[in-house]
């Protein structure tokens, strides 16, 4: 699979895979399926650990994305950021042929293809060879939506939302409800606790970073959903 090594946050839907290698972490981003969905694969810089975020389809690329040589990283988890079928489309052949443990909120367990082998709630973390990503519960597009957080030690975090954060505004819900608990959780759990330059990556489309999204939350609240 072609890679590029320029990292800018988007990717193309059936194209290259984009590669972000911070000190400790290497980040990898993959447009799947007919959604544009992202899978992201992160690997330990020093264990050659991995973890996938959302096996969302294109179980054949996902593993060129991994890699089929002695040197690929060897996959242990696979979280899976909310239950939404076009999230998991190819959770149950990437889990199967790598032996990967699979990790998703209790609350959004139930659809799952595959049942989780691990329940996490929010405050829980899930390591990753020697870095640790943290677990945020953003209630409101699903009740078991989940963002990781990983704090970089040597430099700004990064955030991967499922489809709990976009560019432009919080992911669709189906009730008044839960549009405010979703804009609610984001801007306390998120914006308020974060910096600016965290970046996040959503689960479609181009990354952004919460300070250029700050300045829209009173926007997206006046607007709804």
């Amino acid at each position: 699979m072609d890679v590029v090594e320029n990292y800018t946050g988007h990717v193309d839907p059936g194209g290259a895979a984009a590669r972000r290698t911070l000190e400790k972490l290497t980040i990898n981003k993959l447009s799947v399926g007919p959604m544009d969905n992202n899978a992201y694969l992160l690997v330990c810089n020093a264990s050659r650990d991995a973890l996938l975020i959302d096996a969302a389809n294109d179980p054949e690329r996902i593993e060129d994305l991994i890699g089929h040589d002695s040197n690929r990283p060897r996959l242990r988890t696979i979280v899976t950021t909310h239950q939404h079928p076009d999230h998991w489309q190819a959770l149950g052949a990437v889990a199967g042929a790598n032996g990967a443990n699979t990790v998703a909120h209790a609350l959004d367990a139930d659809p799952l293809p595959v049942p989780p082998d691990v329940l996490v709630k929010h405050g829980d973390t899930i390591s990753v060879g020697e870095c640790t990503l943290e677990v945020i519960h953003l209630r409101g597009h699903t009740p078991g939506s989940i963002a990781l957080l990983y704090r970089d030690p040597a430099g700004h975090p990064h955030l991967w939302t499922g489809d709990s954060l976009f560019p432009g505004g919080v992911g669709k819900t189906t009730s008044p409800e839960n549009f405010a608990s979703l804009v609610n959780d984001v801007e306390s759990r998120l914006f308020d606790v974060l910096p600016d330059d965290t970046w996040f990556y959503p689960g479609h489309g181009d990354d952004s970073t919460l300070g250029e999204q700050k300045p829209h939350i009173a926007e997206w609240r006046s607007r709804g959903w």
